[in-house]
């Protein structure tokens, strides 16, 4: 608030105020100047040099013209730039947030972390969630852990994965040792010692039934991982957070690696059904409580066996008003 305040006093009226914050409410970050109508999001996806999306926030008072010269700019930097609404997360992360939180939860029932890992890059991803927090490092995670629970409450997931892993003297591989061991030049390999840390977690976490590990196959394992995903994706969509369902299967693709081959995240879900998923995530729900809770819009596809994709009214009539 303070920077952006500052900001505003030196800055020509013509000049955008822009951040690239991950996660703080836009809201908040231009509530002390008087220049809301130029604060906007230019979020950039790490490595920035790499990933191709720009995600551009929008605040209600983020001006048209603030919104097409961000649009300018990116396209000028050979960036794809996707316009999404104001939220905690933005469409993004807040869509993944659920990712990296449903594998901890896996890793809490008993479920080996490189496991998952293989499971999750056999199916396309660059990478599995715990190599990913490895390279993003855990400072992030850490500092919007908070965010993530004062926004998301009773769906959020309180894990203390990431903080025994510091404790533990792991900062991935900015330190050259997380889930995994990084050597100058070389490939990651995972470190057998961490079962140390994770052993602490699941006595922390008791939630494996009679302190014994799940059984779960592969499909399971991808099933609780991006479910829980696609329910998060139907509460942006819902939100009108994204115009379309085809941006965020952009998006997903462009910013957090999604397969191509599998056409975008909703694209993806859309092939398996919503009654399907709607069912997974009521089951799971009832085992391990509200994290997995169905959300009204994907329970409302599954009871009448739509498309996620298939805009309702709301998105219809908000699509029309930006045209």
């Amino acid at each position: 608030q303070s920077i952006f305040s500052d900001l505003e006093k030196v800055c020509p009226p013509h000049c955008i105020l822009a951040t690239n914050t991950s996660t703080i409410d836009l809201n908040v970050v231009g509530e002390k100047t008087n220049s809301q109508d130029r604060i906007i999001g230019a979020h950039f996806f790490s490595p920035a040099h790499i990933m191709p999306l720009l995600e551009i926030v929008r605040t209600e008072k983020t001006s048209p013209q603030a919104i097409l010269d961000l649009i300018t700019v990116g396209k000028m930097i050979k960036k794809v730039p996707v316009v999404v609404g104001n939220c905690t997360g933005f469409a993004v992360n807040r869509t993944f947030f659920p990712y990296t939180q449903g594998s901890h939860l896996l890793v809490s029932i008993g479920i080996d972390v490189f496991r998952i890992d293989r499971v999750i890059s056999s199916f396309g991803m660059p990478m599995g969630p715990f190599q990913l927090q490895d390279l993003a490092g855990y400072g992030v995670a850490l500092a919007v852990k908070d965010i993530y629970a004062a926004a998301f409450g009773t769906r959020n997931l309180d894990s203390n994965l990431v903080d025994l892993m510091v404790q533990n003297g792991r900062q991935g591989k900015s330190n050259g040792k997380g889930y995994y061991l990084y050597e100058k030049g070389g490939k990651p390999k995972p470190d057998p010692s961490v079962q140390v840390v994770i052993d602490e977690y699941r006595r922390c976490a008791k939630t494996m039934p009679g302190g014994k590990p799940v059984t779960l196959s592969d499909q399971d394992i991808l099933e609780m991982i991006f479910f829980p995903v696609v329910n998060e994706a139907c509460r942006v969509m819902d939100e009108n957070v994204v115009i379309r369902a085809s941006d965020l299967d952009i998006a997903s693709i462009l910013g957090m690696g999604f397969p191509k081959f599998r056409g975008g995240l909703v694209f993806w879900a859309d092939t398996i059904g919503a009654p399907y998923i709607h069912s997974k995530l009521s089951k799971w729900t009832e085992i391990y409580g509200d994290f997995f809770k169905p959300s009204s819009y994907l329970e409302d596809r599954a009871k009448r066996s739509l498309p996620l994709s298939a805009p309702n009214a709301t998105q219809q009539a908000s699509s029309r008003s930006r045209m």
